[in-house]
């Protein structure tokens, strides 16, 4: 494995270890936080296999825009877009006034980050946990 690569699972894998963490509190828990390390650990998970590849990709945080390079290394992960599209918007919007996620919609975001991310994992050779 690539160094680099290496660095942005450990990186993904600090946004997944936060977002498990933040979930399970009880009292006044952060599901806005929730949600944008759902996404994060998304963001960094398709960065880190496609840094594997080789293949170049810009200063994108958009998971959709990178699912598009990432297709071309794994095209069954055209299953996952749904779920990235709705990860994506918690990348900014809801880091800001105006915009605010309720237990459902992190719940959603736990879900779909674990689907996506056992899937980047069994592509890197990873253990699936």
């Amino acid at each position: 494995m690539k160094p680099i690569t290496a660095e942005w699972i450990e990186k993904a894998e600090d946004d997944f270890a936060v977002m498990q963490r933040e979930i399970k509190v009880q009292v006044a828990p952060a599901y806005d936080a929730v949600c944008f390390h759902a996404q994060q650990c998304a963001e960094k998970y398709l960065k880190a296999c496609l840094c594997q590849a080789d293949a170049q990709f810009g200063k994108i945080h958009d998971l959709v825009a990178l699912l598009e390079y990432a297709l071309d290394i794994e095209p069954d992960w055209e299953k996952y877009r749904e779920d990235l599209a709705y990860l994506s918007d918690f990348s900014v919007s809801f880091r800001y006034p105006g915009e605010s996620a309720d237990h459902n919609s992190a719940l959603e975001a736990v879900w779909r980050c674990e689907k996506f991310r056992n899937a980047a994992r069994k592509s890197l050779g990873l253990e699936i946990s």
